[in-house]
């Protein structure tokens, strides 16, 4: 499963997959180093961060706010 982390409260981070559904994951869950807007993979009990996919994802959302700006 992927998920975008969306923000974090307290010992939390809040994820939302594609299709919407939102959880919650205790951070010392998560790898080192996660941060807002991170796409994991959860896998077999295990949390990776898909970095290819950040990158795209960032590269995405800054293009469409470009559009914005003009």
């Amino acid at each position: 499963m992927k998920a975008v982390i969306d923000r974090f409260e307290g010992d939390f981070a809040i994820a939302v997959t594609l299709s919407g559904e939102i959880f919650d994951i205790k951070i010392e869950n998560l790898p080192k180093g996660i941060k807002e807007g991170d796409v994991i993979i959860i896998s077999d009990g295990k949390i990776y961060i898909d970095k290819d996919e950040t990158e795209k994802l960032t590269r995405d959302s800054e293009e469409y706010l470009d559009l914005w700006e003009d």
